[in-house]
């Protein structure tokens, strides 16, 4: 072959090689899911992927803040990401669950001024087809990850869970078959203020810190109040700032 047609022929597969890069980049920026975000410098694997993945999830979070009180009057902001109406109570929150079945536990017991208040997720279910079957892991959520709300900011949430639950004060029931969401996320609140950012400064990136780690639940009645915020009537909330894998 001569010089000048190796040449040419180069030129033409650079050429095809940037034109496929470029569209392979264009499509890249306008896709986002639970597991694909624009903008990332790097990628992960699903847990699926991992020969021993056995699904079986065993954490415990302490050193739990809950945002106001349960008895508030509204108008309310259970979301709290200014810290100012945030109490430090005692307890511990358990997840003992298995993702790949969609089954297990989630517990929290908890001491409150009220009283005692242990909160128990009964039935896993899927609000939305990003929260696979009631559990998930290792996928991006809030912000503008696509997959829920924008009340917190983007995160990889480690494991999550959704579905109906109840609630008991002193052992009896204050709510029963409210839906109930854990998630085990990147530290979503500055470690020492326990503010949170929901628009982040650095483009696509959450405001959170992949350093840390803790663990939100909430409680949330079926009934609606757009003067609160979140607009339920009843919206507890509680997240631990201490996380232990077991």
């Amino acid at each position: 072959m001569r010089p000048y047609t190796v040449f040419l022929l180069l030129l033409v597969l650079t050429a095809c090689s940037e034109s496929e890069n470029t569209a392979i980049t264009a499509n890249q920026a306008e896709i986002r899911g639970p597991r694909i975000q624009p903008g990332t410098s790097g990628g992960m694997y699903a847990p699926e992927q991992h020969e021993r993945y056995d699904g079986r999830f065993r954490i415990n979070g302490t050193k739990i803040y809950q945002t106001g009180t349960l008895h508030d009057a509204s108008p309310w902001d259970h979301m709290d990401n200014d810290a100012k109406n945030l109490r430090e109570v005692t307890g511990t929150l358990i997840i003992d669950v298995d993702e790949i079945l969609n089954t297990g536990t989630f517990r929290a017991d908890l001491t409150l001024p009220e009283g005692d208040f242990v909160v128990e997720l009964e039935r896993f279910h899927e609000f939305s087809t990003c929260q696979d079957g009631g559990i998930a892991a290792f996928l991006f959520e809030h912000g503008n990850a696509g997959c829920g709300d924008s009340n917190w900011p983007k995160s990889l949430l480690y494991v999550a869970g959704w579905g109906y639950g109840k609630a008991t004060l002193n052992g009896h029931i204050l709510y029963q078959d409210y839906e109930i969401h854990f998630m085990v996320t990147q530290g979503m609140r500055h470690r020492g203020s326990l503010k949170t950012i929901l628009s982040p400064a650095s483009g696509e990136a959450g405001s959170v810190n992949p350093a840390a780690q803790q663990l939100d639940f909430y409680i949330r009645s079926p009934e609606r109040n757009p003067s609160n915020h979140p607009g339920r009537a009843v919206f507890d909330h509680f997240f631990a700032m201490h996380v232990t894998w077991l």
